[in-house]
């Protein structure tokens, strides 16, 4: 049975989950979800699909799961691919789920959406800036935990690796520049160049231009 997983291209989380699917080989197709039309607000979607509103969602059979992290977790359960050698590896990883959801991605996706997603004159500048010093430090943290090493956790791809990268591909400004990151882009590249990658627009449905 094919997974489904709600999501759209704008969205990093969304991403997370998508990427994981991808490379993991598992049958697997996106459904869009019209975030900026409302669809998330709905309460079709909020009774039927997510109480939290919130996107990605996957669908395999009779289990539903949100939030991307349990999703990868739950790849890595079906798959074994992922998830960390052993006990240490596993709780690592964990450790950078954590720590991405709560100081880099949440960060960033607020941030872009901000800078991009809302029209100009809504912008609030002194928020973002304040947002744009906290990415800086998130980044700065990953950049030299990468330094000598080529992946976040072990010597191979993991959740951990795929739940950073979450919105580093996206092209829109959000305080993030690769070429002030050495480590960080030299990790990019190295993940970009895995089997079956794709940047989001490509795996996923939706993007700004459909807006424009």
């Amino acid at each position: 049975m094919t997974i489904k997983l709600h999501c759209f291209g704008e969205s990093g989380h969304s991403y997370k989950a998508a990427l994981a699917l991808e490379l993991s080989g598992l049958d697997w197709e996106p459904v869009k979800v019209d975030f900026f039309g409302g669809q998330g607000r709905s309460p079709e979607f909020r009774n039927d699909l997510n109480i939290m509103g919130e996107a990605p969602v996957m669908i395999d059979g009779d289990v539903r799961l949100t939030q991307s992290g349990v999703i990868q977790d739950y790849i890595s359960e079906k798959t074994g691919k992922f998830g960390g050698r052993d006990a240490a590896e596993r709780r690592e990883i964990l450790r950078w789920v954590l720590w991405d959801n709560h100081k880099l991605s949440s960060q960033a996706g607020m941030t872009r959406f901000l800078m991009n997603f809302l029209p100009e004159d809504k912008r609030p500048a002194e928020v973002i800036g304040f947002m744009l010093g906290r990415l800086k430090a998130a980044y700065a943290v990953l950049d030299a935990h990468l330094a000598g090493r080529d992946w976040i956790v072990g010597d191979g791809v993991t959740n951990a690796d795929l739940t950073c990268c979450g919105y580093l591909y996206y092209p829109e400004p959000f305080g993030f520049d690769r070429s002030a990151w050495p480590n960080i882009d030299a990790w990019l590249t190295r993940l970009s160049e895995q089997p079956g990658w794709k940047a989001p627009y490509d795996l996923m449905p939706g993007s700004p231009a459909d807006r424009a």
